[in-house]
């Protein structure tokens, strides 16, 4: 099968096993001096959290006090700014614990980075606070629901009041129209929830829906993942709600998604899905580690934050030294590696299957993900 592809074109050489298990660096490769960008950064500012909460990890599960002054992070915004990054997301922790967010917003917007927020639904929002965000730059807000009723949302923090207090901290944002996402993470909990939930985005007049699919930190929350048919379940639910809602759809960890689309597409013409129909009409794939890049709050860059194999620092290397050139990203970006039914399916340039799905649930970064009925 022929690239389809920037990434797939870098990437299609072949190469040799380094002592870590993953393929060495092409020299071919790197000879052809061909740089890549990540489509997006999503950078960790500060892992520093006033309350419990379920959807903030460290990507190795663990807590630490270094983060980035101030200085370090101006930094990181100009290494992002000149690989011309189409987005850079900042998360936590609980970003407003550091008390130079502001200027770090307000640098990155003079240098023409687009950033977006994810912020926790705590009492330190309001329309003041979302109008400085708006006034230092920033292009839009992201906020976790994770069920269209309070039971569901509060449940999963474990907290009371915080499907209430979302509802409070989006409408400030439309106070001073500030463009708002939500995120949801999808679990065997909640995707039968799914119908309200597109009710509910519509009715809060959101931007974008960003759709988590739950990837386990361990084998002991395996059971939260929702199983290959319920995953065909949320897709046709997407699909059907993409044709009719006016908000965007997003998928995370969630790459065979985007082989759904393509059988939609494919059936609506002739009813099966081949390599030449992925070559004619697919999207270029984006997947851990190509085109997506997670920086944590003490500068390791990971695939992404879901995957915890760091690939290098940038406290000592450029980003984009890491991105091009380490192993594990380059390894990442070679669909010819795929094991099993995601190394024989059609679709493996515009999908590929999770890789932090794969790596936690088998300890092998290249086999099938658990989650996909798809049978090739």
């Amino acid at each position: 099968m022929a690239p389809t592809s920037a990434f797939d074109a870098l990437t299609s050489l072949p190469s040799e096993p380094g002592r870590s298990g993953v393929p060495a660096v092409s020299d071919a490769a790197s000879a052809r001096g061909f740089r890549l960008r990540p489509l997006q950064v999503t950078w960790e500012l500060t892992q520093a959290n006033g309350w419990k909460s379920a959807t903030v990890r460290s990507a190795k599960g663990q807590r630490d006090n270094r983060q980035f002054s101030t200085a370090e992070a101006f930094h990181l915004i100009e290494e992002v700014g000149a690989a011309h990054v189409p987005l850079l997301a900042l998360t936590g922790g609980d970003p407003l614990m550091r008390p130079d967010l502001f200027p770090i917003i307000e640098f990155a917007s003079k240098r023409s980075v687009r950033t977006s927020l994810t912020l926790l639904p705590t009492p330190a929002v309001d329309a003041r606070l979302t109008g400085e965000l708006k006034r230092c730059g920033l292009m839009r807000v992201g906020f976790w629901l994770h069920g269209s009723t309070p039971s569901l949302n509060d449940s999963h923090w474990g907290m009371p009041g915080l499907h209430h207090r979302t509802l409070e901290m989006i409408g400030a944002c439309h106070e001073v129209q500030l463009p708002v996402q939500v995120n949801t993470i999808v679990t065997r909990r909640n995707f039968h929830d799914l119908d309200s939930m597109i009710e509910l985005l519509t009715r809060l007049d959101v931007v974008l829906w960003n759709v988590f699919f739950f990837v386990p930190a361990t084998h002991d929350d395996a059971d939260k993942m929702p199983s290959p048919e319920e995953h065909e379940e949320v897709f046709a639910k997407l699909y059907a709600a993409s044709k009719r809602v006016h908000f965007h759809i997003k998928t995370t960890e969630g790459q065979h998604y985007q082989r759904y689309l393509l059988q939609q597409k494919v059936r609506e013409s002739r009813g099966r899905l081949t390599e030449a129909d992925v070559m004619s009409c697919a999207p270029r794939g984006v997947n851990d580690g190509k085109g997506l890049v997670f920086v944590n709050c003490r500068g390791e860059v990971y695939p992404s934050r879901f995957l915890a194999l760091s690939a290098g620092n940038v406290m000592a290397q450029s980003l984009a030294s890491v991105y091009n050139d380490s192993p594990l990203f380059v390894s990442l970006r070679d669909s010819t590696l795929l094991k099993g039914k995601c190394g024989r399916c059609p679709a493996r340039s515009v999908c590929g299957g999770s890789r932090a799905r794969a790596y936690v649930m088998t300890g092998d970064l290249f086999a099938s993900d658990p989650c996909c009925a798809f049978e090739p």
